[in-house]
Order: structure tokens, then C-alpha cells, then sequence
């Protein structure tokens, strides 16, 4: 291997351990702020985007019930 190459091995494995030095302390007290954490840090690939937005888009709406039943309790 030559010299540019082991040092770019090198660097590129020194970089991998510090990401995963700095994320190794990271506690939450519930499930859903992990999820949360994790949802806002991770890109999602263009197609899986555009196949949950057409997904979400196929669920039934649910009817809202009027303000005079909710206020009822009805």
C-alpha cells in the first residue's frame, strides 16, 4: 500500500471513531426522544421520501366530529 493511500485509511478510520466517540454519549430518558434525536439526524433517501408521502396520502381521513359534540361530550 502506498503512503497516500495508508494515510487516507488512516484519516478516513480517525474520523469514523470520533463520530462514533461523540455519539456514544448520548442518553435520553424516553424511547421517542431517541427516535425523535434519531429522525431529526438521518436524511432519508429521495424514493423512500416520496413513498411515505404517497402512503400517508392513501389513508383515510378521519371525520371530525362537530364542535357541538366535542364540547358535549357526545
Amino acid at each position: 500500500m502506498n503512503p497516500s493511500k495508508l494515510q487516507q485509511q488512516q484519516a478516513q478510520e480517525a474520523s469514523l471513531q470520533q463520530d462514533t466517540t461523540a455519539n456514544a454519549g448520548v442518553e435520553f430518558p424516553t424511547a421517542e426522544e431517541a427516535i425523535r434525536y434519531d429522525a431529526a439526524h438521518t436524511d432519508l433517501p429521495p424514493s423512500l421520501a416520496e413513498r411515505l408521502k404517497k402512503s400517508v396520502e392513501q389513508e383515510p381521513r378521519q371525520a371530525e366530529s362537530p364542535w357541538w359534540k366535542r364540547l358535549l361530550g357526545g
